[in-house]
């Protein structure tokens, strides 16, 4: 009989992680722990070095972050309390296999143009946003430290089920369209989407397989604007919308080179932008009495 993986993912209420979880826990041979806040506090070192004295861990993914977005810009202590996070679960690491962490793209700065950023562009900027800050320097720990149990995969843009339809891009205008909402987005730009299905098989095969490399872009290499994702998300909606743009031009593009991924993954097959706009939707349409739609007009 095969014993069972013991997998902790932090963050299990957030988009990410309530996906990962959900995702891991279909496959037999994991055991998911995703404690609640109330269950264990991550800044409490002492409760999280008796956690893991406690629990056999085999992987820890840490997907867990305060802040980070347009509704928790004002989130407080944002930079230490992720830090405090990050190095209290590192600080534990005799106890478990492996931790992968969720880093971001923002790490290579986000004030500039990001255009098919490679990993080794990292560290030629310092990002000013708290955000792309925090993860900039949990990203140089793993770099500099004698610590190769962490492995850091860096999303780009990520969409699915579960995220903030008010303020994510692709859920706000399909839940728009649900609602025929007017449908206005504030400038052009291109971006390197991924679909949250994809990223919960692509951590599947990091808990399987050892990495070669501490760091992986995470992109799926189909550079999209905004503009033409939401002409597709027209087509599948049925409906002719009209969608304005406030500010004319492109904004700074965001895209990565995914090759180091690629290269690790050489079966792995993205699925198509199409397809998962479709079953995105669905789910939507699906759950349409679960959306609030004062919560589209707010931001």
């Amino acid at each position: 009989m095969t014993q069972k993986k013991n997998i902790l993912v932090t963050g299990g209420s957030g988009f990410i992680g309530r996906n990962l979880v959900e995702h891991l826990s279909k496959n037999k041979n994991y055991k998911i722990l995703s404690p609640k806040h109330n269950e264990l506090e991550l800044l409490d070192e002492n409760a999280v070095e008796d956690f893991f004295a406690e629990n056999k861990i085999d992987i820890v993914i840490h997907a867990a972050h305060f802040g980070g977005n347009r509704k928790l810009t004002e989130c407080r202590d944002s930079l230490k309390r992720n830090l405090m996070m990050f190095f209290n679960i590192v600080s534990n690491s005799r106890y478990y296999g492996r931790m992968i962490f969720f880093g971001s793209g923002a790490e290579y700065d986000k004030r500039l143009d990001l255009r098919q950023v490679k990993e080794e562009d990292f560290g030629k900027h310092t990002p000013e946003d708290d955000y792309g800050f925090v993860k900039f320097i949990c990203s140089k720990y793993i770099e500099e430290a004698k610590n190769d149990k962490i492995v850091s995969i860096r999303p780009f843009g990520v969409f699915g089920k579960y995220e903030d339809y008010d303020v994510r891009f692709i859920s706000n205008i399909i839940c728009r369209a649900l609602f025929d909402l007017p449908v206005e987005m504030n400038q052009n730009m291109l971006l390197d989407y991924v679909y949250i299905g994809d990223v919960c098989r692509i951590i599947e095969h990091f808990i399987e397989h050892e990495p070669k490399r501490r760091f992986y872009n995470l992109g799926s290499g189909e550079h999209m604007n905004l503009l033409a994702l939401a002409e597709k998300i027209k087509q599948i909606c049925g409906k002719d919308f009209e969608i304005k743009i406030k500010k004319e031009g492109m904004n700074k593009e965001y895209t990565c080179n995914n090759s180091r991924l690629v290269k690790e993954m050489p079966e792995f097959k993205f699925t198509p932008i199409e397809e998962s706009l479709r079953e995105l939707y669905a789910w939507y349409k699906d759950n349409k009495e679960k959306i609030k739609k004062d919560d589209l007009l707010r931001y």
